[in-house]
Formats: C-alpha cells, sequence, structure tokens
C-alpha cells in the first residue's frame, strides 16, 4: 500500500510540475516569449558574445538576436505573431549559450492587444489584428529621464489623455529647459572619465523597457526617437561614430523589438546631425531592416521645413514631418504613404516660434490636417520647471480636450481614416476637404462661408449633415436630407467643419 501510495505521488508531482511547465511557457499571440540564460561575466560580454536563437511554427523559421542584460545573464525575446506551437533552438559562439532548445506556445490574443500598428490602404493605420487605429500622438521627448516620480504622473497623464502615440528619445536631452543631468545613463564610463561606447548600463535600458510597456498597458505606442542632435557634444552621444552607433541600434532593437507597440524614428530632426551623413543613415536603417523581425513602423523626422528625407525609400513605412503649414500636406501624401505631422509647432508660450501657438491655433492645424488626410500630432510647452514637451508630468493647455473631441468625430466618421481630393483645381489648396466610403469632411478654417454647395455626393445618394464648431466641441445636425447640388446653410464663422453622412437602410443599402 506504501508502495502504491509513492507511485500516486510521483505520478501527482509529475502531473503538476507539467502543468506548470506548460502554464509559464503559454503566452499571447503578439505578447512576448523571453529566453533567460546564464553566462560568462568576463571580458567584455557585449562585444565578445554572439547569441541568436532559429524559433519556429510549422513552415516559418524566425532569427531572434540576442544581448547581455548585466550580471551574467543573457536574453532572447521573441513575439509570436501566430497562434500554435513553437520551438526554438539557440546559437552561440559560447558553449553554455548554445543548443540551448524549448516550445512555447501562442494563444490568442486577449482584449485590448491587437498587436502592432500596420500600414493599411496605403496612407493610413490599423492593428495586426485588423482592427483600425487612428494616430493621435503627442511628444515627450526626455519624460524617460526623469525621476520616478515624475514619470507616474506622466503616465497618469496619458492614461486620462487622448493620445495614443507618444514620441520620446532614447538619448538624454540637454537643451534649454533640459540641463538636470539623468539619473542613468546608456553607457558605463573608462577609467579616465569618458563614455565606453562598447559597454552599456542595461538598467538604463530596463527603465526604458519599463515605460515602453507601461505605454503598452494603456493602449499607447511607443514612438521611440533613436538619435536626435540635443546634446551638443555635452555628452557626446550625437557624435558617436558609425562603428558606435551600429552597436547601439543592434542593442536596442534586440532588447525593444518584441514590444508590439514600439515604433523606429531613426532621429528627430536629422538634418540638424551634422556629424551624420546620408550614408550613415542609410546603414542604420539597413541594420534595422535586417534585425527587426517584425518590422516595426519606421520613419525620419526633419528639423528645417524645406529640407525633408527621401521618404519614398522602402525602408520608410510613413512619413513624419516637421512644419507649421498644413496646406503643403497634398505634397507630403505623394510619397503615396501614409503623414503624420508629429510637430506643426507646440500650445505654449516659451520664447522659441516653435513653442508659443495657441491652443485655438494648433486645434485648428490638427483639423487641417485631417480634412487633409493626414494625422497631426500635439505637444504643450508652458514655461515652467516641467514642461510637456520634454518632462512630462501634467498636461496645462487647452488643446489637449480639442484633441479628443477630434478623435471622437474621426471615429465616428470613418475609422479607417480619410483622403483628400484630388488638387484638380484652386479651391482643394485654399481649405481641406476629404471623404471617405460613405463620408465627406470639409474644414473651412480661417474661411467662413455662410453656405456651401454640396456637389460631390453619389447621385441618388442621400446624406445627414453636421456642423461642428471644432474649437467649442458642438456638433450641430441640420434639418432635412441632403442631395447633390444642395446649399447647405452654415454659422458663417472661422474653424467650422462639415461633415456629410450617407444615409442608408437597415440592411445597409442605400
Amino acid at each position: 500500500m506504501l508502495q502504491l501510495k509513492n507511485v500516486i505521488a510521483c505520478i501527482f508531482l509529475i502531473t503538476v510540475s507539467f502543468c506548470q511547465l506548460n502554464a509559464q511557457h503559454k503566452i499571447e499571440q503578439w505578447d512576448y516569449f523571453e529566453i533567460s540564460l546564464k553566462g560568462t561575466k568576463s571580458g567584455n560580454p557585449f562585444t565578445d558574445v554572439k547569441l541568436s536563437a532559429e524559433i519556429r511554427h510549422a513552415d516559418k523559421t524566425v532569427t531572434v538576436h540576442g544581448f547581455y542584460d548585466g550580471e551574467g545573464v543573457y536574453k532572447i525575446r521573441f513575439m509570436p505573431d501566430r497562434k500554435g506551437r513553437w520551438s526554438y533552438v539557440t546559437s552561440s559562439n559560447r558553449k553554455e549559450l548554445n543548443g540551448k532548445k524549448g516550445k512555447f506556445e501562442a494563444v490568442a490574443a486577449t482584449e485590448g492587444n491587437n498587436g502592432p500598428v500596420v500600414v493599411k490602404n496605403q496612407y493610413h493605420f490599423s492593428y495586426s489584428n485588423n482592427k483600425p487605429y487612428l494616430p493621435l500622438g503627442t511628444t515627450c521627448y526626455a519624460w524617460l529621464h526623469q525621476d520616478e516620480k515624475l514619470q507616474e504622473q506622466t503616465l497618469q497623464t496619458l492614461k486620462e489623455s487622448p493620445f495614443n502615440k507618444l514620441r520620446m528619445t532614447v538619448f538624454p536631452k540637454y537643451f534649454d529647459y533640459n540641463r538636470a543631468e539623468p539619473q542613468l545613463y546608456p553607457y558605463v564610463k573608462k577609467a579616465d572619465g569618458s563614455w565606453d561606447f562598447t559597454r552599456f548600463n542595461p538598467a538604463f535600458f530596463r527603465n526604458i523597457e519599463k515605460r515602453v510597456k507601461d505605454l503598452q498597458a494603456l493602449n499607447i505606442e511607443a514612438d521611440i526617437i533613436l538619435f536626435h542632435p540635443y546634446d551638443k557634444g555635452h555628452w557626446g552621444f550625437d557624435q558617436m561614430p558609425r562603428e558606435a552607433s551600429l552597436h547601439y541600434l543592434n542593442y536596442v532593437v534586440a532588447r525593444l523589438s518584441a514590444f508590439r507597440n514600439v515604433w523606429w524614428s531613426m532621429a528627430n530632426e536629422f538634418d540638424l546631425m551634422k556629424h551624420k551623413s546620408l550614408e550613415d543613415w542609410e546603414s542604420y536603417f539597413a541594420l534595422i531592416q535586417e534585425k527587426d523581425p517584425y518590422k516595426h513602423l519606421a520613419s525620419i523626422h526633419n528639423g528645417d521645413i524645406n529640407v525633408l528625407y527621401d521618404h519614398s525609400k522602402p525602408y520608410i513605412t510613413h512619413v513624419s514631418v516637421q512644419s507649421p503649414n498644413l496646406k503643403e500636406a497634398i505634397s507630403w501624401r505623394k510619397f503615396g504613404k501614409p503623414v503624420i505631422n508629429d510637430e506643426c509647432e507646440y500650445e505654449g508660450n516659451l520664447p522659441m516660434p516653435w513653442g508659443n501657438i495657441s491652443g485655438e491655433e494648433l486645434v485648428h492645424r490638427a483639423w487641417q490636417g485631417y480634412g487633409y488626410g493626414i494625422y497631426v500630432g500635439h505637444s504643450e510647452s508652458f514655461e515652467d520647471n516641467v514642461i510637456w514637451w520634454s518632462h512630462g508630468g501634467e498636461l496645462k493647455g487647452e488643446s489637449a480636450a480639442r484633441f479628443a473631441f477630434l478623435k471622437q468625430v474621426m471615429q465616428e466618421t470613418s475609422p479607417e481614416g480619410l483622403d483628400v481630393f484630388e488638387p484638380d483645381n484652386w479651391l482643394w489648396l485654399r481649405f481641406a476637404a476629404a471623404k471617405g466610403d460613405s463620408a465627406f469632411v470639409y474644414y473651412f478654417g480661417e474661411h467662413q462661408p455662410a453656405r456651401w454647395h454640396f456637389i460631390h455626393g453619389k447621385k441618388t445618394a442621400e446624406y445627414s449633415v453636421d456642423v461642428i464648431d471644432t474649437w467649442n466641441m458642438t456638433i450641430n445636425k441640420v434639418e432635412g436630407k441632403f442631395k447633390n447640388g444642395d446649399s447647405i446653410p452654415l454659422p458663417g464663422k472661422p474653424n467650422i467643419a462639415l461633415r456629410l453622412m450617407e444615409i442608408k437602410d437597415r440592411a445597409g443599402a442605400q
């Protein structure tokens, strides 16, 4: 009897162990699976040790590169894009890391996990599960480099905001209103006090990962700015030679690419980084293309409004621009890709012209962008010790609430986005007009017509009409049904939008 009890106990323990192992190796589709291995600390693990894994699912094989996380720990992260069973085997020049095998299962994504954002219908975006994504971003360049309390306050503000994309820098910022030293640096120093660009500080990157995951929990995309010119030689991170920059990109991609909400912004104001050539930027994009197995969205952002990168390059997924002139939007769309004006200037009162437009003007530009079939970003820069544009913290301006209203209108009107009327005459260069499958939006901006003659509808269709006050956030329905050729009354004041929605019967047909 005792022997039978021992056998039963052993079977029970084996079953429990198997179930625990099985549970630990189940992750959601588009979440990430992590392999953690112990290895050497000697020499320079960041350069001496090579580590990767071949990860297989049916007929698909993906090569994923690993990274050193300090204290003798090496990691490989992988985001499965398919449900089902996956297996892996590691490859390394170190015996203790080589040939490690394992399996895991990717299960169905739960509510809120929609996968990475991808380009959809040429000029727009969706999540990987085909749920529409309308980017409404804001900028807090250096929020990652503030103290813990301020980082948490920023997250709380974002939670209560309408924004679903955040632009932020990997490297700290040394610029006007940004003179404080960060608590963590990306590199360790040599004995002579200079930075060792071959040795990273894992704690610095762990904080970035933590905050990327925090943003993911809020359904906010992390638009990660990999390089920027706001250093001016203070630390020298903006002047690293190509070899050091490629080493850095290898490390960042290995650590961060498995997070589904990551976007790559190669540089903010690339043209102001005079130490880098076009060949440098080409080599950086080539590395991202090679090492990022998920092909996250990738862009590059200009400083001078007259100097645009060649966004037609195949490795650039969407156009990221800086310009206060939204009437140029039609020319940006000629690249044949989605356009996001991430910096059309900010609501605030700083001395610099990019940081002191009114909330009303910023909202006007956002609506112009919507009417031209592009997307416009937000930020604010009110003079203080803590400024949202750089440090995060709290929002103080008037525009954020109006961006929330714009988001509501966008979602109600055409969740897949709108496309601009082709500029076949002077009219469409004067104000913004866009259309969806069954909707039209006209934004008159500074113009103030008392009525509008509607000529773009389907010949036999009828439309409902809404007059939208973009600043006062009101939507007034015009009584009646309207057809092509009808004249629509308007209030005759600035910043008014007109929305027409095709009226369909319950079966979905006109």
